[in-house]
């Protein structure tokens, strides 16, 4: 009897690569704001705790000032409220981890709830997209002070130096809106116009995509901004010129546009740079019903969609929740096979294996071997200052803010670099609370990294995420939708402005979404086949439907010389 079963082929498993994870890139943008922020907040507890000649508390300021690491791509009006749930969020983690040490001294117990508490920091950062650093810099702090002796009559005491720094962390990261109030916007169209410029000087699917996303993200940080002013309306017609960039019949038809791509980068530097936004007349297509004629109603919505996102984010049916559930079994792992191998510190392993955690298994692969990289080079970069820090708490603190500033500095070019920085700068902490054999602290650093490396990859390939695939089937009806709902507009007669904007950008937004979800989906293993095709047509026939709407709005129309007023 013949087998009629109908099988269909399993994808194969997506490449590891190696070399293209430690490759270096260009530097941020803006990498030098949460490396000057993170010290300027730890200045002040540090230097008072030096003063004090109580060094020994710095972990705990430390786990405030690190707060600053957080919000800098978001305008201030959003910033403030962000970062002061990041400080509550670790002021809330460092108080579970305090007391549970306070009442029990079981290294079985404290790795259990430590892999815990980090899988619920991995689903609350990613369900609320918090952004760069995400969870690590939370689980770091959280499982570190597990493992130091306390008594519940401690306690208050270390949570009111980390809430205090926490408070200083927020002043730094919003002071600067007294200088340059609308800079994370200026840097966020900056990036959406060299995005679009890119397109239009080597049109294609990928360069399409990233302008796209960049387009929305400086949509979103505009709407988040507050209330309208002279700047952040150039700011509209800017990207209301990067729209069109994307759109225009050149671009469509997979055509170079070079003058246009000359124009969109002078006006991105002239955007980045500290003066006036360059003086572009309004937009092709604009209205007095276009950007900004209903953006305090456009943010209610937009919170509302967040506090959606974040409820479905923490949903049973969540795509976050088997990320999670690899972060519970790979940091429990790691912190018991620590434990079984000797290791002092378990939590460093914990740590770790916390780290190598990202959307898929290809990513969580290129992740580790920067961890690896990185923490063995750290540990090297730790020796070779142990005889300086001896010397003397000041050396200490002195070696300590110049890690700080080493590890966000660099971590932008690649995160093995980072790491090399951010290895050291945790040794240091744990040497001020007393001294400790150089060769135990790096011994058992080195043995760490490698036991949360190997057990994190592992768990990243046994706890299957078979909803990738199912996050990119509504994705993908979330496309389709949103275009043809987009095209009903097009074919009434006379379609407002407002309607035609609001259109475009459910269906950019949708489209983003789309890749986003693709992309994550084809680093993950053990999941059925992908509709990639399906995807790529609704890319292409979304692109299409906003350049239909976009000659409609009339946003082909010449685009003026630079310095036209």
């Amino acid at each position: 009897m013949s087998d009629t079963t109908i099988r269909f082929p399993r994808p194969p498993a997506p490449p590891l690569p190696v070399a293209a994870a430690l490759r270096l890139a260009r530097p941020s943008d803006q990498w030098f704001k949460p490396a000057l922020s993170v010290v300027g907040a730890a200045l002040v507890p540090s230097l008072t705790l030096l003063a004090l000649g109580r060094l020994d508390l710095v972990m705990y300021t430390m786990a405030g000032s690190l707060c600053a690491l957080y919000g800098h791509s978001l305008p201030y009006a959003r910033r403030a409220g962000t970062v002061a749930r990041v400080v509550i969020g670790m002021v809330a983690g460092l108080a579970v981890s305090l007391v549970t040490a306070s009442l029990t001294d079981s290294v079985t117990v404290l790795v259990a709830v430590a892999a815990l508490i980090a899988a619920v920091q991995k689903a609350l950062c990613d369900a609320g997209r918090i952004g760069p650093p995400g969870n690590v810099i939370f689980t770091f702090v959280a499982t570190a002070a597990l493992f130091v002796p306390q008594r519940l009559t401690q306690v208050p005491g270390h949570l009111a130096p980390a809430l205090g720094a926490g408070a200083i962390a927020w002043l730094v990261t919003a002071v600067p809106a007294l200088l340059r109030r609308e800079g994370p916007e200026r840097r966020a169209t900056a990036r959406a116009l060299d995005a679009a410029a890119a397109c239009a000087a080597d049109p294609g699917h990928r360069s399409r995509h990233t302008a796209t996303a960049a387009v929305h993200a400086a949509r979103q940080t505009l709407l988040d901004a507050g209330r309208p002013t002279p700047v952040r309306g150039q700011l509209d017609r800017l990207l209301l010129h990067a729209e069109a960039a994307l759109t225009c019949g050149a671009v469509a038809e997979g055509r170079a546009d070079t003058d246009r791509a000359g124009r969109l980068r002078t006006w991105a530097a002239l955007t980045r740079a500290r003066g006036d936004v360059p003086p572009v007349p309004p937009s092709p297509g604009e209205t007095a019903e276009a950007p900004g004629a209903d953006r305090r109603a456009s943010r209610l919505a937009r919170r509302r969609e967040a506090r959606r996102t974040l409820l479905r984010g923490l949903g049973p049916r969540s795509p976050h929740m088997p990320i999670a559930l690899r972060t519970l079994v790979g940091c429990a792992f790691a912190g018991y096979a620590a434990v079984a191998l000797g290791v002092d510190r378990p939590y460093w392993a914990v740590v770790t294996a916390a780290s190598v955690f990202q959307a898929n298994v290809t990513l969580s692969w290129n992740r580790a071997l920067q961890r690896t990289l990185g923490n063995l080079v750290g540990v090297l970069a730790f020796a070779a200052v142990v005889p300086l820090i001896r010397t003397g708490p000041a050396a200490l603190l002195g070696c300590l803010l110049f890690f700080s500033f080493g590890a966000e500095a660099l971590i932008t070019r690649n995160y093995w670099l980072g790491s090399v920085a951010v290895t050291p700068m945790a040794l240091l902490l744990v040497e001020a609370s007393g001294a400790h054999p150089v060769g135990t602290l790096i011994g058992d650093r080195v043995l760490d990294t490698l036991i949360g490396v190997a057990l994190g990859l592992l768990a990243a390939v046994a706890v299957t995420n078979r909803r990738a695939a199912g996050r990119v089937d509504r994705a993908l009806a979330a496309a389709t939708g949103a275009r043809a709902a987009l095209e009903r507009t097009l074919a009434c007669p006379a379609p407002s402005a407002a309607a035609l904007e609001a259109g475009s950008r459910r269906l950019a937004a949708a489209l983003v979404d789309l890749r986003d979800a693709q992309d994550a989906a084809a680093g993950e293993w053990w999941q059925r086949p992908l509709p990639e095709e399906e995807v790529l047509e609704a890319e292409r026939a979304g692109h299409r439907t906003l350049a239909a709407t976009a000659q409609r709005r009339g946003l082909h129309r010449p685009a003026p010389r630079i310095g036209a007023v």
